[in-house]
């Protein structure tokens, strides 16, 4: 029954011109207020067109776009490390997380890459940007954006979001049910050199979440017959509406730490409305959330 609903409403978002998403985009608008300037006008035909509204020329600037060792955020989003010693086969329970990445990969052989590397959770929040972009360059040797799971997602993403320190120390091993995809993109390591090239691979998870949050990639990373070159920052796909994560997976000790330069953005001073709503409580507060772990 849900999984009808969910379809249903996917539908009726995805209706041309109807006096019902008119209505949700205008009061979507409104709620944004300046942040709208951040993207390209409408008009918008859909409500999901509007949701995966696109980026204003110039407002997403690519850092250090010619270097590969530096890691750009895929989307707009909040970020926490999730855990830094990957298993393949058993989950690994840190700070109440357990993960298996084989399973979030769906048995790529690529899984094997991460072993005892770092997992970094990337969370869309409902008004956010919808679509995700490339970490690094290189070339992408392997997607997949049609992994099973139920659109409908987790009965209590609220909890995702409302306890004081965005997805801080929850079960990601979870988000092997959800709808998902994956890209595998092999790119070149700082001590390379053209004699000597030094590769390994960073892979991006694509789930979506709650209520429809379909994964939809472009026809470039569709149905591969072999490697394609992607460029740090360029486009991979978007979201549909509901709650959306990306998760980041890198090789061991290829990304030990969030590290920031001077003058970059680290978060927004909130309205008071917002952060009652969406982080609620202390930001050291962690998740009493407990599954047990597999065998």
């Amino acid at each position: 029954m849900l999984s009808d609903f969910t379809h249903l409403q996917g539908m009726q978002m995805d209706e041309p011109d109807s006096q019902r998403n008119k209505n949700l985009i205008k009061s979507w608008t409104q709620d944004l207020g300046d942040k709208m300037k951040d993207y390209k006008p409408g008009p918008w035909s859909t409500f999901n067109e509007f949701f995966v509204r696109e980026i204003a020329d110039g407002k997403r600037p690519i850092a250090a776009e010619d270097d590969n060792s530096v890691v750009v955020a895929p989307a707009d989003c909040v970020i926490n490390m999730i855990v830094d010693d990957l298993k393949e086969d058993t989950p690994i329970p840190v700070k109440s997380v357990t993960m298996n990445v084989k399973q979030l990969l769906a048995g790529s052989r690529y899984a094997r890459s991460f072993l005892d590397g770092t997992a970094v959770s990337c969370i869309l929040m409902p008004d956010s940007y919808h679509w995700y972009h490339a970490p690094v360059g290189g070339e992408l040797v392997e997607a997949r954006d049609d992994i099973a799971g139920s659109y409908y997602g987790m009965r209590d993403f609220p909890e995702l979001l409302d306890k004081g320190d965005v997805g801080y120390g929850y079960d990601y091993e979870m988000f092997d049910h959800f709808r998902r995809g994956y890209v595998i993109i092999k790119t070149q390591y700082p001590e390379s050199t053209e004699s000597d090239p030094v590769e390994g691979y960073v892979g991006m998870v694509t789930v979506g979440l709650n209520s429809i949050a379909s994964v939809n990639y472009l026809n470039k990373f569709r149905n591969l017959n072999g490697p394609v070159t992607v460029k740090k920052g360029e486009r991979i796909g978007n979201f549909k509406y509901g709650g959306s994560l990306n998760i980041l997976l890198f090789e061991e000790n290829r990304f030990p730490a969030l590290q920031m330069l001077q003058g970059q953005r680290i978060g927004t001073l909130e309205q008071v409305e917002r952060t009652n709503g969406l982080f609620t409580g202390s930001y050291h507060t962690q998740s009493r959330r407990r599954r047990p772990l597999a065998p």
